[in-house]
């Protein structure tokens, strides 16, 4: 996970790191911890040479679907906490048959879904079919048409707790007509939450296969679902840059920098596509002398082959981020299919 293994488990015999060691502590039943520091006697000793990382692997992980989200340190909380469940409790990846709430290419149940409107959390009916190539909720109980089909092919989701209040957190974005748009939900249910977000990257792996016969799974497996480069507040301005400076939330998301005059907004209310420096986009630290109005100190200019954007963050550590961020996408080459995403901004105000 990157980070040191300071911490063993006797019962399961696998090293952990501090962070994991802690999720550890909180399923007595199954682990129990111990500092590597600390005194251990002799049949503790022989119980994790016996073990170790590389056997315990081979037994609760042999067989982890392509497609299943192995967490990182970086994750949240409860990601990680449901990995280590899902291997050491329940024992999923020991038996295949403990695999068919994400496997079967079929799910449907209840969510809560934030109102578009009023913020409120409503329970809502999702059902996401491969066969039909899409993820659908409904608002009434037994209503026959969608209230959204959301295809699989732009369908992303990412865990986004903090943002959305509650620990189980989602939020899938898909395209609608070619823009973006944002729906947040949460299951009550850890294990369910992570089965849904399992459920929507084997769709999309099982689509993908399809869409590129030739690629192997490590080539896919990466874009299956994405989290975001970045977001946070900044302030902008219009194109004219005459307009006083405006604080919007930003989302950046492969090569779509997003706007939004809330974080919890179902719509954006602009996109800007980044490219590459190929393309003549650049980024540039500060803003134009001219620019005019009151605004945050901290200025960002991207320039694209139309227009600039000004952008200014409240504090250095922000612009310094978010320079990095839109560094990293400016510095990637641009992909084939990418153009085509490129060519529809042009179009937008």
């Amino acid at each position: 996970s990157g980070e040191k293994p300071d911490w063993a488990s006797l019962t399961l015999g696998v090293f952990v790191c501090q962070a994991c060691s802690l999720l550890h502590r909180s399923i007595p039943h199954i682990s129990r911890v111990k500092a590597v520091h600390e005194t251990w006697d002799g049949g503790e000793v022989e119980l994790m040479a016996a073990m170790g990382n590389g056997a315990a692997k081979a037994k609760y992980e042999q067989k982890v679907p392509a497609f299943y989200y192995r967490p990182t340190h970086s994750d949240c909380k409860m990601l990680r906490e449901q990995w280590i469940r899902a291997k050491y409790e329940r024992n999923e990846f020991e038996f295949i048959e403990k695999q068919e709430p994400y496997s079967a290419g079929y799910r449907e149940g209840f969510l809560w879904k934030r109102g578009r409107d009023n913020g409120q959390f409503l329970s809502r009916k999702f059902v996401l079919s491969e066969r039909e190539g899409a993820l659908k909720y409904f608002n009434k109980q037994d209503a026959r048409d969608p209230k959204a089909v959301m295809k699989i092919e732009t369908l992303n989701a990412t865990f986004q707790p903090a943002k959305i209040g509650n620990p189980c957190g989602l939020q899938i974005t898909y395209l609608k007509d070619n823009s973006t748009r944002n729906i947040f939900v949460y299951h009550s249910d850890a294990k369910e939450m992570v089965d849904w977000f399992n459920a929507i990257r084997a769709a999309r792996f099982h689509y993908l296969q399809v869409a590129f016969p030739g690629a192997s799974d490590e080539e896919l497996v990466p874009k299956l679902t994405r989290n975001f480069m970045k977001e946070g507040f900044m302030e902008k301005t219009g194109p004219k840059h005459t307009e006083g400076f405006k604080k919007r939330w930003f989302t950046m998301d492969d090569r779509r920098l997003m706007y939004f005059k809330d974080p919890l907004d179902a719509y954006a209310r602009g996109e800007v596509f980044i490219g590459s420096k190929e393309n003549s986009y650049t980024v540039l630290s500060g803003l134009p002398p001219t620019t005019q109005g009151h605004h945050w100190n901290h200025g960002i200019t991207i320039v694209t082959p139309d227009r600039k954007f000004l952008f200014a963050c409240e504090t250095e550590a922000e612009q310094r981020d978010w320079i990095a961020a839109f560094q990293r996408v400016i510095n990637r080459p641009m992909r084939p299919q990418e153009y085509a995403v490129e060519a529809h901004f042009k179009h937008k105000p």
